[in-house]
This record gives structure tokens, C-alpha cells and sequence, in this order.
């Protein structure tokens, strides 16, 4: 905490100039996450995007946070269907990833080609992912320009354990290393 702050002051220092965002994404690439894609429904219009700005929020009640960006068409689809999936990827799933990552146009009943089944949101959900988290969207709140969704969990499932994640890191994809 700032000393100034906790003693009720108003702060005197001066305002250390903005971050830079290209370096600001440079750091934060030091920080390996997972890879998912959000796969989400609004009528008979299925969208997803690749997305690793997803985290567990909450046990009790159950809830998961996505960030979505809000210049994309899947943040208007996920805004209007109020549902939908985190698809963990697993590392045979990198062409996946790169496929969702690339800006596309509205999709009727299709997931750029991917295999998926219809989750009990109604959401598409990949077949060949690691595990999904569908969730129904309980808030929306502005990060920047972002929004992030505050999805109540609603249904889960483990598709394949034998698989290894996906990882992103320093701009690169990774796998885990293998059991020593």
C-alpha cells in the first residue's frame, strides 16, 4: 500500500508515466497459462475464440471468469447468448488454438470446421479437448477494453486425462515436460 493512502492523505508523489502496452505484453509473456477456447451461442450462431485470459473465480457458488475483447464479433455473441464454454486444449491441439486466434466472420451452426457436440447450455462444445467448463453468464464487468464475463458453472467434464495441456509462453507455444 501506498503510505499516503493509508493514512487518509491525498497522495503528493508524482504519476509515473504509462506502460507501455507493447512491453506490458512482452512481461506478462513471462507468465505461462493454458490454453483454451471459449466457445459460445446466441441463436443459431456459434462463435469461438482462443483465449487464455480465463480463470477459476469462485467454490462456492462455482464460477469462472473469461476476458473477451470488446471489438470481436464472440464478445456480441457471448453478450447476446449469455452461455458459455471454456475448452481446455490439449498440446496435440496448437492448429486449434492458431485456427481460433484469427478473427471470423459470423458462423451458422459451424465451428470453422472443428468437431464439437451441443453442451447442456446449448453452447458448442470441442470434441477433442482436454476438459470443458460450461457456464451461464452471471455479470459482466469493464476491464479496460475488455469485458469480463462472470460465468456460474454448470456443467463439467474430463474428455481425455491422458492428454497434456497446451501452454503459452513468451509468445511460443509449449508442452509440459515429460514425467522424469
Amino acid at each position: 500500500m501506498i503510505p499516503s493512502a493509508m493514512s487518509g492523505h491525498e497522495r503528493t508523489e508524482p504519476v509515473d508515466p504509462p506502460v507501455d502496452p507493447m512491453l506490458f505484453r512482452s512481461i506478462i509473456g513471462h507468465f505461462a497459462t493454458g490454453v483454451t477456447v471459449i466457445t459460445t451461442r446466441a441463436g443459431d450462431e456459434f462463435q469461438g475464440m482462443t483465449a487464455n485470459a480465463v480463470a477459476s473465480l469462485s467454490l462456492d457458488p462455482v464460477m469462472m471468469l473469461a476476458c473477451v475483447d470488446k471489438g470481436t464479433h464472440s464478445h456480441r455473441v457471448l453478450e447476446q447468448g449469455g452461455v458459455f464454454a471454456v475448452n481446455i486444449l490439449g498440446a496435440h491441439q496448437e492448429d486449434v488454438s492458431r485456427l481460433f486466434a484469427r478473427r471470423a466472420e459470423p458462423e451458422l451452426r459451424t465451428l470453422r470446421g472443428q468437431p464439437f457436440r451441443i453442451g447442456v447450455t446449448g453452447v458448442p462444445v470441442l470434441e477433442d479437448c482436454l476438459a470443458y467448463i460450461e457456464c451461464r453468464v452471471a455479470d459482466v464487468l469493464t476491464g479496460g477494453d475488455h469485458s469480463i464475463f462472470l460465468g456460474q458453472v454448470v456443467g463439467v467434464r474430463v474428455v481425455n486425462e491422458a492428454l497434456s495441456p497446451l501452454l503459452f509462453y513468451r509468445g511460443q507455444y509449449r508442452a509440459l515436460a515429460p514425467d522424469a
